[in-house]
């Protein structure tokens, strides 16, 4: 059965076209669709419902070294009110899912992992914790709002004075309308933006003190599809499409977030391998739209496959995200078979588009 975020009824209320996501009933797009969302982040700002988002809380004195062995990066020098990303990978270097790493105090981290994969990333921690730690997933109390678009600064400010924090910082305990929450300069669309955490039971109260506050500066809910189209121009890796079980953090072009000389690590020498296809980013030079799964050809020959695809509304052209074998990582030249046609595509350097 399809579980609910806390705005639910309000998406159904305002013309919210749902869809069922990772498990969730969740808004597609509202009334104006998903082009029109699209822009209203880039220009100005717009609203996501994101607490499908799971939420994991670690704590003791050994937390640190067990994030330090299951996920990718390296968290040790993290300081407290920062935040970090990194992949939970397994033992074959493989990826369990992408998440968010947010060091609340010396011996206390909250873990944001992918609605989808909550139940799995869940059973993988417990089956490898060890030592002084405790593990709580704590998604059902939570409630998560992005605030996404270039006005996205000056919407929070007339709630709460935030303008001294820098991208990937956070701040905990800060009261808004006599809510607390915390404020995280966070998000998933290429915009500058904040991501904010509440009690469930606060989330709609804050969602539409957030929609009135901003009523002049244009703000508007926005929707997963516009939401995807954003995440892919800026060339973010979404969990199933450019990250799964059967590829590495390596492969998917992620590498700057691999870090081998922890003390421990459960894929250290899986990692350090070098990878056998890796992740590129297409332009069609024909006209068409290549999809997820549409094939690449290099030289008349099938050779990978596109994980990600659309037509970008910010840059009007066709683009998309491709896995080749690694040894074609530096040809420039390929083809996508588009409904049985075979399109000129050209390797762009990601992301597509960077604010």
């Amino acid at each position: 059965m399809e579980k609910i975020t806390p705005l639910f009824n309000w998406h159904k209320n305002n013309n919210g076209n749902i869809v069922e996501f990772g498990g969730y009933l969740m808004p597609l797009h509202y009334s104006s669709g998903i082009l029109h969302e699209h822009h209203v982040v880039r220009t100005k700002v717009g609203l996501f419902d994101v607490s499908h988002m799971g939420e994991f809380h670690f704590s003791g004195k050994d937390a640190l070294t067990n994030l330090q062995y299951l996920i990718s990066n390296d968290f040790s020098d993290l300081e407290i009110d920062k935040t970090r990303y990194g992949i939970l990978v397994r033992k074959d270097g493989t990826a369990v899912d992408d998440l968010l790493v947010y060091r609340m105090a010396e011996e206390e981290y909250l873990v944001v992992v992918n609605a989808a994969n909550i139940d799995k990333d869940e059973a993988y921690i417990k089956e490898h914790l060890f030592g002084d730690v405790k593990f709580q997933n704590i998604s059902e109390d939570c409630g998560q709002i992005a605030i996404q678009g270039p006005l996205s600064q000056e919407l929070l400010k007339r709630l709460t004075p935030i303008n001294d924090m820098p991208y990937y910082t956070f701040k905990g305990n800060v009261t808004i309308a006599g809510k607390n929450v915390l404020v995280s300069r966070t998000g998933y669309t290429g915009e500058d933006g904040y991501e904010i955490y509440t009690a469930a039971a606060d989330t709609e109260f804050l969602w539409n003190l957030f929609l009135e506050t901003g009523k002049d500066l244009g703000v508007e809910p926005c929707g997963l599809g516009c939401r995807d189209t954003l995440r892919l121009e800026a060339a973010m890796p979404l969990y199933g499409h450019e990250l799964n079980d059967e590829t590495t953090p390596l492969e998917a072009g992620l590498s700057m977030f691999v870090k081998l000389n922890k003390e421990k690590f459960i894929a250290q020498e899986a990692l350090s391998e070098k990878p056998l296809k890796r992740r590129i980013g297409l332009q069609l030079i024909d006209r068409g739209i290549a999809r997820e799964h549409c094939d690449v050809y290099f030289n008349g020959e099938k050779v990978g496959i596109v994980s990600s695809g659309t037509k970008s509304p910010t840059l009007n052209q066709s683009i998309a995200m491709a896995f080749v074998p690694a040894e074609l990582f530096k040809e420039t030249q390929f083809e996508i078979d588009v409904r049985g046609k075979l399109l000129k595509a050209e390797k762009v350097k990601l992301p597509f588009y960077k604010r």
